[in-house]
């Protein structure tokens, strides 16, 4: 079955989402429309909806005129297996004593590892792009200095597997939260899967605003893999919810961002310990002033 987009671009959260609303009541209706924020500070938004018939493209201009949008780019995808595409592409991550994998590659996991199953089909944090990968290979660093977490918060959890992979070393009190609801039932899926069950609280939260999250601070150490502007917001209330000497691992900041993060930490009260590159993305290592 073919499948076909529609994307656009305009100004503002409040005028984009208008428009994906009224994408909804097109004829052929699309499958699906989703409205995001551009993360590179335009103040741009995408509008986008996918058809399993040709979209009717005088409609789509009429819209897109009525509410001031680009005009929309429609295209056509080829037929694709994506979860056997993705499967191919996503190869099992070593990070230190970390595993991550697909059921698909269930048995290659080496013997003496920490396995962490991670479905093909969930890729945004599989363990594969530099980020998550990066907070593995710091959380892998920390364990072999002989730190101990007892009290853990995973920021921005996507599928969890950090707050999962701190769960499997250590035994304690484990949050992870994302403000993403979807993101949430993800990770309690994964936690499902991989056994785990109950190891991990999942919380849908912006930042530290929830009870669950306040309850279990201070933390020894807090997971942030967002971006460079929602880690700098963070910054105060992040610091201020580490125990003293605790550890923050931040990542979702490009190489060339990395000082002015650091900077920011630095005058809530942490030191760097450790940076690394992976790629176009580096991951910080801090640690609060005790």
């Amino acid at each position: 079955m073919p499948t076909f987009t529609a994307l656009t671009t305009l100004t503002g959260k409040p005028q984009a989402t208008a428009l994906g609303e009224a994408m909804e009541n097109l004829m052929p209706e699309p499958t699906g429309v989703g409205v995001f924020e551009i993360e590179d500070g335009s103040g741009l938004w995408e509008v986008g909806g996918y058809f399993t018939e040709a979209p009717d493209q005088a409609g789509l201009a009429l819209l897109s005129s009525m509410h001031g949008a680009k005009d929309f780019v429609v295209s056509e995808l080829p037929e694709t297996d994506w979860v056997a595409h993705v499967r191919r592409e996503l190869a099992p991550v070593e990070a230190g004593r970390f595993y991550v994998y697909g059921s698909h590659d269930a048995d290659t996991v080496p013997e003496g590892s920490i396995p962490l199953l991670i479905e093909a089909a969930m890729a945004f944090g599989t363990g594969h792009h530099g980020t998550t990968l990066g907070c593995l290979k710091a959380l892998d660093h920390l364990v072999d200095q002989g730190f101990v977490g007892t009290s853990v918060a995973d920021i921005g959890c996507g599928t969890a597997v950090l707050a999962m992979a701190a769960a499997r070393v250590w035994d304690g009190n484990f949050v992870a939260s994302d403000i993403d609801e979807v993101a949430v039932e993800v990770a309690e899926a994964n936690l499902k899967a991989n056994g785990m069950s109950g190891a991990v609280t999942c919380l849908e939260a912006a930042g530290f605003d929830h009870p669950g999250l306040q309850a279990a601070a201070p933390y020894d150490l807090i997971f942030a893999n967002i971006l460079k502007g929602p880690l700098v917001a963070l910054s105060p209330d992040l610091c201020g919810n580490l125990r003293d000497g605790g550890f923050a691992i931040l990542s979702g900041i490009l190489n060339e961002q990395a000082d002015s993060v650091i900077e920011v930490y630095a005058q809530n009260g942490t030191n760097l310990v450790r940076r690394d590159e992976i790629g176009e993305w580096t991951t910080l290592l801090l640690q609060r002033k005790g």
